[in-house]
């Protein structure tokens, strides 16, 4: 039986907050999606990746399932998986399925579920020795040490979260997934693609609304974690894509005039006024080899869909 043990980095509240206050005062109010993910965002993200509007997990999961014998030749044996943003690992099973691994390490800013997690995979796949670590993953963190020494590490980045990053700050992470790949390292990473507007609108705007719940959440886990006091009838979600900037927004219009206090701050609002919580840049195939090349990545192989909607796309360090 392996023994794992979780490396616990959660960031100081006071920045939290103080990241928090300085973006609800910002001329166009703002929350950063990383706040979407405690327990309660976590799983309703996971009811999203099952609904019939929202085609990206379904498309990567085929496009994993299609291609994970030429991943897993390309991989190699003995590497630690290292995958930011767990979430609910579902399309990990894939590779944990069929690569021969060192180590297995989600790492994930939602302590609870990702313990969750990490015990239902070390449950199923009981030879494997998971290490979790609680972290912000946009920021350099520690590696745990594997009891088997892995040959290379591999970094997994599905789902096209890079997609939620502004330009500066995807190329920040694609630095970050640079360093933790380390030497030798790789990086295998899901990237949502340009197409019709009515598909992509109508992937964020579920007709059963668990996206208008999942987007309110993210108010009731700062009532929740930093003492606010949003209300969250007085929100309502809002996604549409803006073209010029080739990106699915996602809002929070405020219904009326109100004021919000946390930390002792007191956020006005007007009707009508919005908190933009989360961007989804959908790429095209060279724009992202662009700015993996920045970082120090090569494009080697990438795997779409037939109607290329999506792509899986292998990348190695220069």
């Amino acid at each position: 039986m392996n023994t794992s043990v979780a490396a616990v980095q959660t960031p100081p509240q006071s920045v939290d907050l103080d990241e928090i206050v300085a973006g609800l005062l910002a001329p166009q109010k703002k929350i950063s999606p990383k706040y979407f993910y405690d327990e309660k965002g976590s799983e309703l993200f996971h009811q999203i990746c099952s609904l019939p509007e929202y085609y990206p997990t379904r498309t990567e999961l085929d496009i994993m399932l299609e291609h994970v014998g030429e991943i897993a030749d390309l991989i190699g044996p003995l590497a630690s998986l290292i995958e930011f943003g767990s979430g609910s690992s579902y399309k990990t099973r894939v590779l944990l399925q069929n690569l021969d691994l060192a180590a297995y390490v989600p790492v994930d800013i939602s302590t609870d579920f990702l313990m969750k997690i990490a015990a239902d995979i070390r449950e199923d796949f009981p030879s494997l020795e998971v290490c979790p670590v609680a972290a912000d993953f946009t920021q350099p963190f520690g590696l745990p040490s594997p009891q088997i020494m892995p040959l290379r590490n591999l970094v997994y980045f599905p789902g096209s979260t890079i997609g939620n990053f502004e330009h500066d700050a995807a190329q920040s992470l694609l630095d970050v997934m640079y360093q933790v790949a380390g030497e030798n390292g790789a990086l295998l990473i899901g990237v949502d693609l340009q197409k019709d507007t009515d598909v992509l609108e109508d992937a964020y705007n579920d007709s059963e609304g668990v996206t208008a719940a999942f987007n309110l959440n993210v108010l009731q886990h700062l009532n929740d974690r930093y003492g606010s006091d949003f209300e969250l009838s007085a929100f309502q979600h809002r996604a549409f894509y803006n073209s010029g900037l080739g990106r699915i927004e996602m809002h929070l219009d405020s219904l009326r005039d109100q004021e919000v206090r946390i930390n002792g701050a007191t956020i006005s609002f007007a009707a009508g006024e919005s908190i933009h919580t989360e961007n989804s840049h959908k790429y095209t195939l060279e724009g992202f080899a662009a700015m993996a090349n920045t970082a120090g990545f090569e494009v080697s192989r990438v795997w779409q869909d037939e109607q290329r909607w999506f792509s899986v796309q292998y990348l190695t360090r220069k």
